[in-house]
């Protein structure tokens, strides 16, 4: 199936499953129906299309992963999406904590050709405003290596890499609290429910959800 021939709505499903299957390995259909806020019953036949046309494997009560065409073409939309995110905050001065939104549906609407256009545009960049790599043409891309913000030891300065959690709500906490790629914070309190920090002398608590989503490099991470 050519990339092109997917639905908005297929692309979007393609794109969740890649997202939930790098963190936890699977994409479980709830977790999926979350993500995509539908309820459980009404993704079976969105899964079994995708899986008719070699993209998806499902497996009952295990959930569904992609195929090696199916990340493939994950991967092409994510370029896209962050693309678009850099459009909003490099070109249209966005501010970085709300474009998710609006690039999940330029996404969609961006050719071949138009993608390669908008990467010459900015320079080649290499991640996103939230600091997610930007996958190359070929689907390849570098990770920075770092770890949760919840793996810092307290009293251990860190800098932010990246926020793999893109949604809006999350970002603007984070925002507010000036925590943003490349900010140096440091661990002061962690709980079972919070994770306390500094941040440019503010002192700011955070969900531990949320925290999970906030990755950093210590200094044995930045080597």
């Amino acid at each position: 199936m050519l990339e092109t021939a997917l639905s908005y709505e297929a692309e979007e499903y393609i794109e969740v499953i890649y997202r939930l299957q790098k963190r936890y390995g699977v994409a479980k259909t709830s977790e999926l129906a979350k993500k995509l806020r539908v309820v459980p019953g009404s993704i079976t036949n969105t899964i079994e299309h995708l899986e008719s046309h070699g993209l998806v494997i499902h497996e009952p009560y295990r959930g569904v992963k992609l195929t090696r065409e199916g990340e493939k073409i994950a991967l092409g939309i994510i370029r896209r999406h962050r693309l678009a995110e850099r459009l909003l905050t490099d070109i249209l001065k966005a501010e970085w904590s709300t474009v998710h939104e609006d690039a999940c549906k330029l996404e969609h609407a961006m050719t071949k050709n138009v993608v390669s256009l908008l990467e010459k545009r900015l320079g080649n960049p290499k991640c996103c405003p939230h600091g997610n790599p930007i996958p190359a043409e070929n689907g390849t891309f570098k990770e920075e290596k770092c770890i949760m913000l919840t793996e810092i030891e307290l009293n251990e300065n860190c800098t932010v890499a990246r926020i793999t959690d893109e949604k809006h709500e999350n970002l603007a906490i984070l925002a507010e609290a000036g925590i943003k790629p490349e900010t140096h914070i440091c661990v002061i309190e962690k709980s079972p429910t919070k994770v306390v920090v500094s941040v440019n002398g503010k002192v700011v608590s955070l969900d531990r959800e949320l925290a999970e989503n906030v990755r950093v490099k210590n200094k044995q991470e930045a080597q």
